[in-house]
């Protein structure tokens, strides 16, 4: 027995291989002012209506080509780029989710984490200080900590992160305004932050909601600049803490002045010692020569420095450069930009002082609440800081110093304010240059036509890019207007995401979601746990991330569990998107089925490989089975080899008639349902499914 199962098991896991090497292998209408050429690529207008859904949107609806056609592409993809669409339907389902219109302030009071609590109850007498980490009882200790969050009013920042997957799912699965919920996945995966990381996980939602949102189809430059001043993002990567080298200490004056001589080929480290001295530009060796200025300063004999010198200048400068690194290799200019090791460090000192400013008296939160306390919220201005919302502009951790970023020179400044000014100005550079151009429209290139764009196609979209001033819509329309995107080398060369396929088989079964979070954990098992991408590169968009044995096995594991409504809080009625039909064999409704969820493809292929699937008993446990063995991992492996059956698929026995005809009847019924349940599913899990 146990042989035949790992048979049956052995025999699925091979399926997959050979169909991996096969994958491998109301409102007004806006007024149109271009046109698609795609009838020069050889497409009709039902098969250009299905790519530009595929491109555009998380997959069609039952019907839905029938209506982009009826309205007309062009006025289609405009009324999406305009994205007012009425989205009544989407907000009552949102009804429910209070925390993902919080703003910060609010997040931080209603959700405290888990440390922020223990402060609080440590505070209040509720525990002790040596009771944290150290409990002998930790249930009573955790229960303690329990009753202590339901007296404040506090809430599980736990629920606060399900709800904030819970709406996404939502929105791309409801949302009338398609376009906008795409790009908002685009763009938060550009900018990308992850809830791995406990210092910015909280402030999230709100950076979604508020930085990337809005700012789907506007200028490229915005965007940049509203995710450099987010909380989520200064703390992520660790912006919030870089400062510039402390200025040299007051002393009192001396009788005579002193002057350190210093050799003619080196720059001058003495000064002048009186009230109104001021130093000068500091040479980029910010250790050892703000470190010898200060000691000059100090003392009129040479010095050694001591070992606790060196240290408090060291902790004192705090210099951080990795917000500078991922913004010109990843938000703007790309890894080939032609920055370098010096133009990260410079742009580093740039943006020096850019922090959070104090939101909450507890946790991340907090750090500039003694400083702006000590300088009171109403003199901030005066002083020369910059209070932005949830941003901050020190000055006194601003590197005043000259720097030269990409040859362009930001010259010593000691006025409060300037430091702010050249940030910004440094983004806007960045979000300007010539490398940027060309480096988001290979990227947004990669996610709408396929994963190795044309450089033609890269070109006239950079062209568009640098002459409307990063304008991301007109970069998009030349994008769709090109002959590049309609080409057949393009159509249906895009792998679906584990979270696009979801989406879409949701979307194209007409599904009723209630607990979408039942929808992420499935999301997760095939290899895509949304939020939590550690690195700041966010997910790949490569065919080659997603596909291999192990995710074609959880992908159909996924639609079989989908359709048999075996996934909690997900509904479908699979009858009702044939006309309430029901097809007389799986063949007819593999083949029926296959046209309604796949619209305008050639299946002829697709269903000569699908249909050895159809009368496999137990091929919903079966597959489960083997997915469990052949988990689908976060990154593909190398190529998979060529994979071939060993032998037939074992038949289905005939169930054994019973003679009342009631039963007869009922059994029926529910052989039809069980019948169709798996055509459905493995259509959803088949290789060409997976295109879009």
């Amino acid at each position: 027995m146990k042989n035949v199962k790992f048979l049956s098991i052995s025999l699925i896991t091979l399926f997959f291989g050979v169909l991996l090497v096969s994958f491998f292998n109301g409102t007004s209408l806006p007024v149109k002012t271009y046109t698609f050429p795609y009838r020069h690529a050889g497409l009709t207008e039902r098969q250009a209506a299905a790519h530009l859904l595929d491109r555009f949107t998380y997959g069609a609806t039952p019907g839905q080509v029938d209506e982009v056609v009826k309205m007309g592409l062009e006025n289609w993809f405009e009324q999406q780029l305009d994205g007012n669409l009425p989205d009544d339907t989407l907000q009552h389902r949102l009804t429910g989710y209070d925390a993902v219109n919080l703003n910060n302030e609010q997040v931080l009071k209603e959700f405290p984490q888990g440390f922020v609590v223990q402060q609080m109850a440590i505070k209040d007498s509720v525990i002790s200080k040596d009771s944290v980490g150290k409990a002998v009882n930790k249930k009573a200790f955790n229960d303690t900590l329990q009753a202590y969050m339901k007296r404040k009013g506090f809430r599980s920042d736990q629920e606060l992160y399900k709800q904030f997957i819970s709406q996404k799912i939502l929105r791309a699965a409801y949302t009338n305004n398609q376009v906008h919920e795409v790009l908002t996945d685009f763009w938060f995966n550009h900018f990308n932050v992850s809830l791995t990381k406990s210092e910015c996980s909280e402030f999230i939602p709100a950076y979604e909601r508020d930085v990337i949102r809005p700012n789907v189809l506007g200028k490229f430059d915005q965007l940049v600049l509203a995710s450099a001043k987010s909380p989520a993002m200064l703390y992520y990567l660790d912006n919030f803490t870089s400062v510039g080298p402390p200025p040299p200490p007051p002393v009192k004056p001396t009788a005579k002045p002193i002057q350190v001589a210093s050799k003619p080929s080196e720059p001058a480290m003495g000064m002048m010692m009186g009230d109104d001295a001021k130093p000068k530009p500091q040479s980029d060796k910010a250790g050892a020569t703000s470190m010898m200025m200060m000691m000059d300063a100090t003392a009129a004999k040479p010095q050694k420095p001591t070992v606790k010198t060196l240290t408090v200048v060291k902790n004192v400068t705090g210099l951080n450069e990795n917000y500078a690194r991922e913004v010109m290799e990843l938000h703007t200019l790309g890894v080939d930009g032609g920055y370098t090791q010096s133009d990260v460090t410079q742009a580093a000192r740039v943006l020096t002082g850019w922090t959070i400013y104090p939101i909450s008296s507890y946790g991340y939160g907090s750090a500039m609440k003694g400083l702006v306390t000590k300088i009171g919220e109403n003199n901030l201005a005066a002083k020369g800081f910059v209070h932005e919302g949830d941003f901050l502009f020190t000055p006194t951790r601003h590197d005043k110093g000259e720097k030269i970023v990409l040859g362009h020179q930001f010259a010593a400044n000691p006025e409060p304010t300037s430091g702010y000014d050249e940030g910004v100005t440094l983004l806007e550079m960045l979000a300007h240059h010539p490398s940027a151009a060309k480096f988001i429209s290979r990227k947004l290139a990669v996610r709408f036509v396929n994963d190795n764009p044309p450089p033609s196609l890269i070109n006239k979209m950079a062209k568009t890019f640098l002459q409307q001033d990063g304008d991301i819509k007109q970069v998009l329309i030349t994008m769709v207007t090109s002959p590049e995107f309609w080409n057949k080398k393009s159509v249906r060369q895009k792998t679906k995401s584990p979270f696009e396929l979801a989406i879409s088989s949701v979307r194209g079964l007409n599904a009723n979601i209630t607990k979408p979070y039942e929808l992420y954990n499935w999301i997760s098992r095939m290899g895509q746990k949304m939020y939590y991408y550690q690195a700041p590169t966010g997910f790949p968009d490569k065919g080659q991330y997603w596909i291999n044995t192990g995710s074609l096995l959880n992908r159909m594991n996924f639609g079989l569990a989908l359709a048999t409504q075996r996934i909690p809080g997900v509904s479908v009625n699979l009858v009702t998107l044939n006309n309430n039909h029901e097809p007389e064999s799986a063949e007819a409704a593999l083949y029926t089925y296959s046209k309604i969820i796949m619209p305008e493809r050639n299946l002829d292929k697709s269903i000569k490989q699908l249909s050895p699937l159809l009368n496999q008993p137990d091929l919903a446990a079966k597959v489960d089975a083997a997915a469990v063995k052949s988990p689908a991992p976060q990154v593909s492996l190398a190529p998979i080899g060529d994979m071939t059956m060993t032998g037939p698929l074992p038949k289905e026995k005939k169930p054994t008639p019973l003679p009342d005809p009631v039963k007869t009847l009922a059994m029926q019924q529910a052989a039809n349902k069980n019948m169709l349940a798996q055509v459905v599913g493995i259509i959803i899990g088949s290789p060409e499914y997976q295109r879009r």
